[in-house]
């Protein structure tokens, strides 16, 4: 796994600070990642987990339910309206969710035409890796409330989590704050403020 992380032990610190769902990162070129660090994190808790990778195909949705992923990652800006449409159906015929991620409102309405019920927004440039802090709140007025809005990047701290929750977001993809951190359990319960 890349850094010499275990994801059978974060995963349990994880629901123990009160994750209510895993991100695991599957991609091994860009990110170092598996589908072992999947089934192991998967065989460790009972919350759901998300196969965080480049869906490009949908044969990766199919190896995402093999593996027991309950998610999985669909980015809007890489896939074309019909491949987004055809892999959040194929998704939902499987019995997963379907994080759908955006970056602006142009995306966004493409994400709601193909009918995201959970969107993502990646507060992190694909192109140039910047994070701007604003960009979530910036979106979050233009998602129907309807829908579950996940603040994704940039997400350091408690008042980066509040700040967050006030502009309407119910859950955070958060990577890095937490693998950095010394206790991964304490930072989860920092952040969810429990």
């Amino acid at each position: 796994m890349h850094l010499g992380l275990d994801p059978a032990g974060l995963a349990v610190e994880y629901q123990r600070g009160g994750a209510a769902c895993l991100s695991v990162l599957t991609d091994a070129d860009w990110f170092g990642g598996s589908s072992a660090d999947l089934i192991a994190a998967r065989n460790a808790v009972d919350i759901p987990v998300l196969r965080k990778d480049f869906t490009v195909d949908l044969r990766d949705i199919a190896d995402a339910r093999i593996m027991g992923a309950d998610c999985v990652l669909l980015i809007v800006a890489v896939l074309d309206d019909k491949e987004l449409f055809d892999f959040h159906e194929l998704a939902t015929e499987l019995g997963m969710a379907a994080l759908v991620e955006v970056h602006d409102e142009a995306e966004l309405q493409r994400a709601l035409q193909a009918r995201a019920r959970i969107i993502g927004v990646n507060q992190r440039d694909l192109v140039t890796f910047e994070v701007d802090r604003n960009r979530a709140v910036r979106v979050a007025a233009a998602i129907p409330d309807d829908v579950v809005k996940v603040a994704e990047s940039g997400i350091r701290d408690r008042n980066d989590a509040e700040v967050l929750s006030e502009a309407g977001y119910r859950a955070l993809l958060v990577g890095e704050a937490l693998v950095k951190s010394n206790d991964p359990a304490a930072a989860v319960a920092t952040l969810t403020g429990e």
